[in-house]
């Protein structure tokens, strides 16, 4: 079953959150672009949280804030 994601600003430490679920210490971590980490599942590699540091520098500093990864997105809930 696919998790929702949630998106979480922290506005202190300037940092996006974006979870499928919540961290746990089991999770691998990796810093796949200069500020921003990843969050792996320990047994599928499978990308679970990501944490985007300066967030709102980045925002500013382009209309348009890409992230280095793929996604396949899908509604939770069926109409």
């Amino acid at each position: 079953m696919a998790a929702k994601l949630t998106v979480e600003y922290d506005r202190v430490g300037d940092i996006l959150y974006i979870n499928k679920c919540s961290p746990y210490a089991e999770q691998e971590s990796a810093e796949i672009e200069y500020g921003i980490v990843a969050r792996l599942n320990p047994v599928t590699e499978e990308i679970e949280n990501l944490e985007v540091m300066f967030f709102s520098k980045r925002f500013q500093e382009s209309n348009v804030f890409e992230l280095p990864i793929m996604a396949d997105l899908h509604l939770s809930v069926k109409a």
